[in-house]
């Protein structure tokens, strides 16, 4: 199909990149979209195509917000840690406006959402790192601070692998030529029994939710603003020392629920 033109207005570009399925997704949105962003992104996304820029091209400048975002965490102190909350925020803004556009001029297509899976990826193994480096705090002493380094980096293994699960499931049901799964509470909850009740449990303590580039970033600012009382290089060697093992349960409990669910079953 022809691409459109430029909207005649937001409220047209709006009943075409925020149909009801895109609004309405379970686990595609994050939080911070539903709360804010898809609000303030049809602006972002009008200005986007009054230009030439492409979606491919837009996800891309999310990619380099996301870098950024790890980037800024290398500046000691809360400023730094700030920052990085400012630009975490607007690479999901700039993530919701990459596939407005895509939606608007048609242009949806396997490479963009891989570009999309390489973002968030590569943040989201980025900013772990840094704040292994954070931690281990500056001039860096070897190898005394290869431990906060180290544990920053297993950190970052797991935070990927546990990202990777769900695309290993889409993988598999491909593979078996099954269709792809709505996003929807049915699909993706386990059947029943002790799975289901721990689950329901995590509700209340969503731990498993703390390893998204947003919310490590807003971990990383309160670390600093306590740190400005009780020290730093100490709470950030507490708070990355306490997310590995967390990012583990987190691993082991998704395995488990996905493997508990329909989702991987013919």
């Amino acid at each position: 199909m022809p691409e459109r033109g430029i909207p005649s207005s937001l409220a047209k570009q709006r009943a075409v990149t925020q149909p009801p399925e895109v609004r309405g997704r379970r686990n595609a949105e994050h939080w911070t979209a539903s709360l804010y962003l898809r609000d303030l992104s049809p602006y972002l996304t009008w200005v986007l195509l009054h230009t030439r820029i492409s979606a491919n091209g837009v996800t891309g400048l999310m990619i380099l917000v996301g870098w950024s975002t790890a980037a800024a965490l290398l500046i000691p102190g809360i400023w730094g840690a700030l920052l990085a909350v400012v630009l975490g925020q607007l690479q999901m803004l700039v993530d919701c406006c990459d596939g407005e556009v895509a939606r608007w001029r048609r242009t949806s297509s396997p490479a963009g959402v891989f570009l999309d899976k390489v973002g968030h990826y590569s943040t989201e193994a980025l900013i772990p790192l840094a704040l292994g480096i954070r931690a281990a705090a500056y001039p860096l002493e070897f190898p005394a601070d290869f431990l906060w380094t180290t544990i920053a980096a297993m950190l970052a293994l797991v935070i990927v692998l546990n990202k990777a699960l769900n695309d290993m499931v889409h993988v598999a049901r491909a593979n078996a030529g099954l269709p792809k799964l709505a996003d929807t509470h049915g699909e993706t909850a386990p059947r029943g029994g002790l799975v289901a009740t721990l689950r329901k449990a995590a509700r209340f303590l969503p731990f498993h939710r703390l390893y998204h580039s947003v919310e490590l970033t807003l971990i990383a600012l309160a670390a600093a603003v306590v740190g400005l009382f009780v020290g730093q290089p100490l709470v950030d060697r507490v708070v990355v020392a306490a997310l590995l093992p967390l990012a583990l349960l987190a691993l082991v409990g998704h395995f488990v629920a996905i493997m508990a669910s329909r989702r991987v079953r013919s």
